[in-house]
């Protein structure tokens, strides 16, 4: 059942005012109906994201092509080139073999793709990610010109899902040590960690881009 529209404007206002000013917001529509996307991004938001192809590719045309669609979730190699045409970023670079499939099909269609590498900062198990030598490693690749078809603009992180502080500022830290770290070799642009349940928290830690989808959706239909 969607929400009710004065609700689901009150939501994300709320969220919006809770934003400083350079953090970008990403608002995750996954599992949420096109009539509920419509509202928000009525309201000013153009910037959301999914994590499914299958579903994304079935909101996109049902929607304002103005809108800035984010691939947030795991995202397999036979699935690129569904989406190569029109993404603007892939969050959830978890591999050289995904970045390699991004880049090709990238060419394909005669443009760049953006790009974050998703780093893994986790304690759970289940967390898709590169270790942090290996996100050096391809951004070094990166750097040197090769994937010559996308344009990596950060890091993206999930912290453990926990109400443990200090454990998710220490999650969190790991990556904008790591963000910092790469910058020097060449300005990076968005540190994407922080979702609902703790978004303030890593907006502390340096977030400037954050994925918000309960806190301004509500919880998802069953």
């Amino acid at each position: 059942m969607m929400e009710d529209r004065n609700t689901l404007d009150a939501k994300y206002e709320r969220v919006c005012s809770s934003l400083p000013e350079n953090v970008e917001l990403v608002a995750v529509s996954k599992t949420h109906p096109i009539e509920a996307i419509k509202e928000v991004y009525d309201l000013g938001q153009r910037i959301f994201g999914e994590n499914k192809v299958q579903e994304l590719l079935s909101k996109v045309d049902e929607l304002p092509s103005d809108i800035s669609w984010h691939l947030i979730g795991h995202l397999q190699t036979n699935k690129v080139k569904q989406i190569a045409a029109f993404i603007d970023t892939i969050q959830s670079v978890d591999s050289e073999r995904i970045l390699s499939e991004i880049d090709k099909q990238a060419a394909r269609n005669e443009r760049k793709i953006n790009i974050l590498l998703q780093v893994k900062i986790a304690e759970e198990e289940s967390k898709f990610g590169l270790e942090i030598h290996e996100a050096k490693e391809l951004f070094q690749r990166y750097l040197a010109g090769d994937f010559p078809n996308v344009t990596v603009k950060g890091l993206m992180g999930m912290a453990t899902f926990t109400d443990d502080e200090q454990q998710l500022r220490k999650e969190f830290s790991v990556l904008k040590n790591l963000f910092d770290q790469l910058s020097q070799r060449q300005p990076l642009t968005t540190l994407s960690m922080g979702m609902s349940g703790d978004y303030p928290v890593a907006i502390d830690c340096g977030a400037n881009s954050v994925r918000v989808g309960s806190a301004i959706f509500g919880s998802r239909p069953s």
